[in-house]
């Protein structure tokens, strides 16, 4: 992700997470910090259609957005974008990978679950619309990392 696309993903943080939107600002804010940041966008025929965020301060990295427009799920694109923030999650040397994600989003826990997340929390009523936030965990830096699903090593 680079400015130049800050425009477009907010468009579509409003469109997919009304309720919740990140404001413009905070994706600028978020790129402004690559020593601790990583922001990326996946794109089909010049458009975006789906952006990831993560941050890392040793020993954790912490999924801090993904989405993918609707009319593009189940293609691959989450995915794609989970197998970079994990990818830059080594890079960096973490120990944990956590994120949160709605409870009422059976679909992204079932993508994080095959990709060895656990889940260790439950955030009650953490999102403003009143629902919980299930705290989920990928474990990379002990023994049991090396039996991460294959699929979490894919480019």
């Amino acid at each position: 992700m680079t400015e130049a696309d800050i425009p477009a993903v907010h468009e579509l943080e409003r469109r997919l997470f009304p309720v919740d939107a990140w404001p413009l600002q905070m994706f600028a804010a978020e790129l402004a910090q690559a020593d601790t940041r990583r922001y990326l966008v996946a794109e089909r025929a010049g458009e975006i259609v789906g952006y990831a965020g993560l941050m890392c301060i040793q020993p954790i990295a912490d999924v801090q957005t993904i989405a993918v427009v609707p009319d593009q799920e189940g293609q691959g694109i989450g995915s794609a974008l989970l197998t970079e923030l994990i990818r830059e999650s080594r890079l960096r040397r973490a120990e944990d990978v956590l994120l949160e994600v709605r409870a009422d989003n059976p679909r992204a826990q079932q993508l994080y679950r095959r990709y060895g997340f656990e889940q260790i929390h439950v955030r009650p009523r953490y999102y403003r619309d009143g629902v919980d936030a299930l705290i989920m965990r990928l474990r990379l830096g002990t023994a049991d990392s090396t039996t991460t699903p294959r699929e979490a090593d894919r480019p």
